[in-house]
């Protein structure tokens, strides 16, 4: 069974910046697509970014184009999201999913870690 684990969220002020990590565990993570997600309060969960599975191609929801980055090292089994230049809209409790082969939709997720930016 595939867990994955976030971690790196926090309060931040508008401005400023935060690395969030997400660990995956019990499976094959070099096959995965890996994305995040975030959820804002009273709102449905929504894509921000998908990284393939050797790294060589980036998605981004237009929203974070430009500030976020997605990345992953798989010899950590570990996909990271870095957020420049935060703002309020993007507080939300952030998500990472793996999407297994045949790729048809995201297949595993982990319990999500939460964000909040301070205007």
């Amino acid at each position: 069974q595939v867990q994955l684990q976030e971690s790196g969220g926090g309060l931040v002020q508008a401005g400023g910046s935060l690395r969030l990590s997400c660990v995956a565990s019990g499976g094959t993570f070099r096959s995965y697509v890996m994305g995040w997600f975030r959820q804002a309060p009273g709102k449905e969960r929504v894509f921000v970014a998908r990284i393939s599975v050797n790294g060589g191609a980036t998605y981004y929801a237009d929203s974070v184009k430009g500030r976020f980055t997605i990345s992953r090292d798989n010899a950590k089994n570990t996909v990271f999201l870095d957020m420049n230049n935060l703002k309020p809209e993007d507080t939300a409790v952030y998500f990472c999913a793996a999407d297994a082969p045949p790729y048809r939709s995201e297949d595993y997720w982990g319990q999500g870690t939460r964000v909040t930016v301070s205007s």
